[in-house]
């Protein structure tokens, strides 16, 4: 059994990839599911949709390396965030389709959360804001709109469970319910200092515990996947959320250490040790993994839209015809040209945290066209990304030094935005070998969890380095960029309030 399995459940696919005991990729697989946008600002997903494409990419990648599922040592499992979703106890009938965590329909309820006073209380216990952005207020949703659910969950008939407890619940036949420490952390239920579901939390969202799946250690016993879906009883032994997963694989185990991850939304964490720290900057304090029972904590930054302006681009405009073409397109652009997007979609995240702003465009001339476009909309990532990283810099330890970027994720394959990147931040961006670091995350989890994989130190040493981007941008123009971005923000915030 020399093999691990990681299922890698995201927001607009699923994938799985195939590790080697050598932590190398030894085949994958990937299916692409369908986006419900039933009103503006809701977003929802099939959980069959979630079940179906885990279990297909899985036994594909399997297939494709030529495995068979008792050579496979363990499954590590790792999903998109703060995604809810509410199942039957009995049938695993989901109640509702999943409201994914880019949804804003419970922002009315937030701020009047907020307006009574209960946000300090809830950032002291979880680390977290008051935001649609995190699940309780979902769960509460689904129990008051979908007829009979609060009754049903009162009677423990109901589980809810963020998508890695749902895909364990599915894997593992009914006989798991259980999440672990970093999904745990995102629903605004969880007290991330006593580690444990928090009554006074529950009470105030209207969330029964009945519901609530167990919590565990990212590396442990979460089950075994039955045979019926791989071939064979597969152990399952890792699980974190995939930005945790990401911090795992860029192997940041030491204060100080950051990565950004830039999918559909953009992620940075910065690794702060056993203490958690309390942001002064509306960052977020979380859990970045738990192992045997010892907590380690991060600051966090969440830009909802990172690659979905590059597939707004595409999809939404028709500015271009694939995403590929995006860094191509930017280095062409006129750099007389200051054309800035502020892609407020579905409002801004930290350090903002305004759900009720929308996307602009400034600086648009009779001369601007698709090139100008394309550089703002990577340009919109990289200064969100600075963003983050001076909250960052001003909420970290003195002794953290100076923080060096790793990334990963689809936009970190073009070495225009990374380097575009590095000037902005005006700090050192470190892109890995092994790209694929949500995945690698969960694996190695999973194979430390068996004794496949080495301890944290050890595997911190694999680490590989395959390009380093480092700034090049003249001071002054660097300033002038950033006072434009920061003068773009300004206006789009207060012209929403107008």
């Amino acid at each position: 059994m020399t093999y691990v399995l990681a299922i890698d459940q995201g927001t607009t696919s699923t994938r799985a990839l195939l590790f080697s005991s050598e932590l190398t990729i030894v085949a994958q697989a990937q299916q692409e599911f369908a986006q419900h946008y039933p009103a503006s600002g809701w977003v929802e997903h099939d959980p069959k949709d979630l079940w179906r494409s885990a279990l297909a990419t899985g036994r594909e990648a399997l297939r494709r390396a030529g495995v068979a599922a008792a050579e496979v040592a363990a499954i590590g499992l790792t999903n998109q965030r703060e995604t809810a979703l509410i199942w039957d106890r009995k049938t695993g009938e989901p109640i509702h389709r999943a409201i994914v965590w880019q949804d804003r329909r419970t922002a009315a309820q937030c701020e009047q959360l907020r307006g009574g006073g209960h946000e300090p209380l809830v950032t002291a216990r979880t680390g977290l804001l008051l935001d649609p952005y995190f699940s309780a207020t979902k769960i509460a949703w689904l129990l008051d709109n979908v007829a009979g659910a609060r009754a049903r969950a009162e009677r423990s008939e109901l589980a809810f469970g963020t998508v890695d407890a749902y895909l364990l619940w599915r894997l593992t036949g009914g006989v798991v319910h259980a999440t672990d420490a970093t999904n745990a952390s995102r629903t605004l239920l969880y007290d991330i200092r006593r580690n444990a579901w928090d009554d006074e939390l529950l009470a105030l969202f209207g969330v029964p515990r009945a519901l609530l799946p167990e919590v565990r250690d990212c590396a442990g016993d979460f089950g075994v996947a039955l045979a019926e879906h791989f071939g064979a009883p597969i152990a399952i032994r890792g699980v974190a959320g995939d930005q945790q997963a990401a911090t795992i694989g860029q192997a940041c185990f030491a204060p100080g250490m950051a990565k950004a991850t830039y999918g559909t939304g953009a992620f940075a964490l910065l690794n702060t040790g056993r203490t958690p720290i309390a942001s002064q900057h509306r960052l977020l304090t979380t859990i970045a993994y738990r192992l045997n029972g010892e907590t380690t904590y991060a600051l966090e930054g969440s830009i909802f839209v990172a690659g979905a302006a590059v597939q707004w681009l595409r999809d939404g405009i028709g500015v271009i015809g694939s995403s590929s073409e995006v860094g191509a397109l930017a280095a062409a652009a006129d750099p007389a040209q200051a054309v800035y997007l502020v892609p407020a979609f579905v409002g801004l995240g930290a350090p903002y945290w305004d759900p009720d702003c929308r996307g602009a465009l400034y600086g648009l001339t009779r001369a601007t066209g698709p090139k100008e476009l394309a550089r703002a909309a990577l340009d919109s990532v990289a200064f969100q990304t600075l963003d983050l990283i001076e909250a960052m810099r001003a909420d970290a330890p003195p002794h953290a030094g100076e923080t060096v970027l790793r990334v990963d994720g689809g936009m970190s394959a073009s070495d225009w935005a990374m380097q575009r990147l590095a000037d902005i931040l005006d700090a050192p961006v470190d892109r890995p070998a092994v790209k694929e670091t949500t995945a690698l995350g969960a694996a190695y989890l999973a194979g430390l969890a068996v004794g496949l994989y080495p301890p944290p130190d050890e595997f911190a040493r694999s680490w590989r380095l395959e390009r380093a981007f480092r700034p090049t941008l003249a001071g002054d123009a660097r300033a002038t960029m950033v006072a434009g971005w920061r003068d773009a923000v300004s206006r789009t915030l207060s012209g929403r309030r107008a």
